[in-house]
């Protein structure tokens, strides 16, 4: 039932999304959808470690109401000339639509 409503409320963009933002490399991630703030607060730890593991610094974290149209965004693709600094996040949790 829970999946249902989170569904429906991702199709209306009402759903919360998590928002993580990293300096180096310099880069937007969007986790979700989730049903209120409250849950995706108690994920958020998950996705810090993972972008920690592999050397994202200067993590800010926001949450909203929203339906994003990209998960991750590369705002300097110019910084991954090297594939150990390639950022990927597992554990993310997803909604086929």
């Amino acid at each position: 039932m829970k999946e249902l409503l989170i569904r429906i409320l991702n199709f209306l963009g009402l759903a919360c999304w998590m928002k993580l933002t990293t300096e180096n490399p310099r880069c937007t991630y969007y986790f979700g959808p989730f049903l209120t703030k409250k849950e995706a607060r108690e994920n958020q730890q998950g996705y810090i470690d993972d972008l920690l593991e592999e050397g994202a610094k200067e993590i800010k974290i926001s949450m909203k109401r929203f339906k994003p149209t990209e998960l991750t965004i590369f705002e300097e693709l110019g910084e991954f000339n090297e594939p150990s600094q390639r950022v990927t996040v597992s554990g993310q949790p997803s909604l086929n639509l």
